[in-house]
């Protein structure tokens, strides 16, 4: 079937969709964004026949070609997601141990990395989010936050700093306190717009979201039966007042440790490999039976300090991502 043109849909424009976006919505179905995955499910909100705005848990087809994720533009059938459209671009996080990159969020146009004007510049996240927005075709933006907490000498620093890591990128300095950069912001994520707001934890980025005017719509649930049921609070994608969309993704929340561990696993090569040589495979490698970590420590092969090292990072890695680094 041939994909038509975008129908003007109020709903629909207000969670990102463009004038140049095809659209293939057969009878019966309804035509939606996806906010977050729940394994076999994923949140939904969706624009019915009448133009009315609907949300709800959906179940996955089994017959999907493509694994879903947040930003998609799905096809919903009695509250199931039956289709996902063709992206305009996939943003992906690099895997260690060879595994096939992950894919976080689909059809963003603006990646915002937000770094605190007197937080720690954490080289290894920036760069490794710079290269992912680059990587997808979005825009990449570092917005600096807090700017009301240091003189302009600081901010010119903080901008020279960012430029030797990361070449040329755009740089935006914000402070949600004094409204600075905040109505460029709003410029940047207008109508059509979606990105997504990423940094470590402290850096801003809910101060940044209550001054662009984010909020979170209340919208009518569908039962399974397709009735409406209640009301609910979509707490994942945020419609701001300048028309843009901001997306929140688990799994992309970085912090440093997140970023260093996922550009670390080579450091640690050697350990993994004599961690297969264990007796059990679920084999913690904190002193359990047949360990052959532990045994390489007792015999003064291996420094105790670096194990717990090397741990910490297999903790970090295995917490932000959807599967375990071994």
């Amino acid at each position: 079937m041939t994909e038509l043109p975008f129908v003007d849909q109020p709903v629909l424009r207000s969670l990102g969709r463009r004038d140049d976006d095809p659209v293939n919505v057969p009878a019966g179905t309804w035509l939606g964004r996806l906010t977050i995955m729940h394994g076999a499910e994923a949140d939904v909100i969706w624009a019915t026949a009448a133009d009315e705005e609907a949300s709800g848990r959906c179940r996955l087809a089994r017959t999907l070609g493509t694994v879903p994720v947040a930003g998609d533009w799905v096809i919903v059938k009695g509250e199931r997601v039956v289709k996902v459209l063709s992206r305009r671009n996939e943003l992906r996080r690099t895997q260690t141990h060879g595994r096939p990159a992950q894919v976080l969020a689909a059809n963003v146009d603006v990646v915002l990395i937000v770094i605190p004007l007197r937080g720690e510049l954490h080289h290894r996240m920036i760069e490794g989010l710079t290269a992912m927005a680059r990587d997808s075709g979005a825009k990449a933006l570092i917005v600096i936050s807090k700017s009301d907490e240091g003189p302009e000498s600081e901010v010119e620093d903080i901008k020279r700093r960012i430029a030797a890591l990361v070449g040329e990128v755009s740089v935006l300095v914000t402070s949600s306190h004094h409204g600075e950069g905040v109505e460029l912001l709003r410029e940047t994520l207008g109508p059509g717009v979606t990105g997504v707001l990423l940094g470590a934890s402290g850096a801003g980025k809910t101060s940044l979201l209550n001054a662009l005017e984010g909020r979170v719509e209340r919208t009518k649930t569908l039962s399974r039966t397709g009735e409406g049921r209640h009301a609910t609070s979509t707490r994942k994608l945020y419609r701001l007042s300048s028309g843009g969309v901001l997306l929140d993704i688990p799994g992309v929340r970085f912090s440093r440790a997140v970023a260093d561990a996922q550009s670390s696993g080579d450091d640690y090569a050697d350990l993994e490999l004599l961690g297969e040589s264990c007796r059990f495979a679920n084999c913690h490698h904190r002193r359990d039976d047949g360990c052959a970590v532990t045994l390489a420590v007792e015999s003064g092969e291996l420094s105790r300090l670096r194990v717990e090292q090397w741990l910490t990072w297999r903790e970090v890695v295995a917490s932000s991502t959807t599967t375990p680094p071994h």
